[in-house]
């Protein structure tokens, strides 16, 4: 019964993520499926991903498929078919062939660095691994900030399962106590807001219903996790619900960077 969350290009991505808190910014990532829950023989659901002003309207940019990861219900991964990039939003289709629960997830892990040489200010932009012979020796006034980035969503053909829900331990990741396709309004249910798989507590979440293009007032939750990540939300209508956790700060994997670590989801509540 409900949904989750990815990137634009490279550049846009990291600047959206070193900018202020994703949640107060005007352009927002997401994904959004035809479906997240299902019967019958043969399930197909088309999912659209973009970012824009206004959630699920494309009005700004699509997002790019290069950090796409989908989890089957096995927990092997499975590929996605027919994507299509547009002006304003990316689509493609996935087949749920066996019954059960899919994570549908787009992933970046990048590092932005500013030095001087020479009296020169230079930059640089890469993967993790390339860090180390990036940054010319004799540079000066290093700054290193370490981005992460996790948008996903889920659906589920026939009864949820869990296998495609656990933690990989990298970056803020969100971990279901409640199934996430099994979310009614009315009723409140239970996340875990994980940082490198260890509880992340004291984390801003925001909560936001789609369809605020329609309402003077947009609706927005501002929840914080408790000590132990736990994270409570109690739905007060049906619909597609975006959620958005940033966390700046804390030891990063790379040593000597600042860290950045973003969670982006959609999930769908249905009626009681």
């Amino acid at each position: 019964m409900k949904t989750l969350l990815r990137p634009l290009c490279a550049a846009a991505a990291l600047t959206a993520m070193l900018a202020a808190p994703m949640a107060a910014q005007a352009h927002r990532q997401w994904m959004l499926p035809s479906m997240t829950v299902m019967s019958g023989n043969d399930p197909w659901i088309t999912v659209d991903a973009a970012v824009s002003n206004d959630l699920f309207i494309f009005e700004h940019v699509p997002m790019r498929l290069d950090g796409l990861v989908i989890t089957g219900p096995d927990g092997a991964a499975v590929a996605h078919q027919n994507a299509a990039t547009g002006k304003y939003r990316t689509t493609f289709d996935l087949h749920l062939a066996k019954p059960g629960t899919y994570r549908i997830a787009s992933v970046g892990d990048g590092v932005m660095a500013s030095y001087k040489l020479g009296g020169e200010q230079k930059r640089w932009r890469g993967a993790p691994a390339e860090l180390a012979t990036a940054i010319p020796a004799g540079a000066t006034e290093v700054k290193i900030t370490h981005s992460q980035r996790r948008i996903e969503t889920f659906a589920t053909a026939g009864e949820p399962t869990t296998e495609a829900l656990k933690p990989t331990g990298q970056g803020l990741e969100l971990a279901p106590i409640t199934h996430p396709n099994d979310l009614v309004a009315g009723e409140t249910a239970q996340f875990r807001l994980l940082l490198d798989g260890q509880p992340a507590a004291g984390v801003e979440v925001a909560v936001i219903r789609g369809g605020g293009r329609y309402r003077n007032d947009p609706g927005e939750m501002s929840l914080t996790t408790a000590a132990d990540g736990l994270l409570e939300i109690t739905w007060p209508e049906p619909g597609m619900y975006w959620m958005e956790a940033e966390l700046r700060g804390g030891k990063s994997p790379i040593e000597g960077a600042e860290r950045m670590a973003v969670y982006v989801g959609t999930l769908e509540v249905l009626p009681d």
